[in-house]
């Protein structure tokens, strides 16, 4: 059993001690047991403890750029989402639904999500669909974060 942890020692314990001078940091430990879910970058679980849970629509990127182009934008507006309401970004979400619209995008996915949450990874359930709202938009994804926390 493989699991990562959110949080460093020494600044839960300040929040701890602190926690009436500064805001509290997110306790977010993610569960991935084994080879697949680590290989394919998505979590089988993630525990949170308090926080704000914030419910992110689907966001798109430019249907003018490529896959991996429309992929990075969408994780940027995601995050600048996340910062908006509060958060401290991507490392704050817990869960994600992907929808592409060919499967054989679903390695690249991979990598670009390894890239960017490195190694705690959110939930995630990938979706291939015919098509999405707006032509040439080739993916959507939707998810979840917790803000703050103990």
């Amino acid at each position: 059993m493989k699991v990562h942890t959110g949080v460093f020692g020494s600044l839960a314990t300040a929040t701890l001690t602190f926690a009436a001078l500064s805001a509290p940091a997110l306790a977010k430990e993610c569960y991935a047991p084994d080879a697949l879910s680590v290989s394919r970058s998505f979590s089988r679980a993630d525990n949170t403890e308090g926080g704000k849970i914030v419910w992110l629509g689907g966001q798109t990127g430019s249907p003018d750029k490529n896959f991996e182009g429309q992929a990075r934008d969408v994780f940027a507006a995601l995050d600048g989402t996340i910062k908006a309401v509060g958060g401290e970004g991507l490392k704050d979400m817990v869960e994600i639904t992907v929808f592409i619209t060919d499967v054989r995008y679903g390695d690249q996915l991979t990598q670009i999500r390894k890239d960017i949450f490195k190694e705690c990874f959110p939930g995630s359930a990938l979706i291939t669909v015919t098509g999405l709202a707006r032509p040439r938009l080739l993916l959507e994804i939707q998810g979840m974060a917790v803000v703050g926390g103990k």
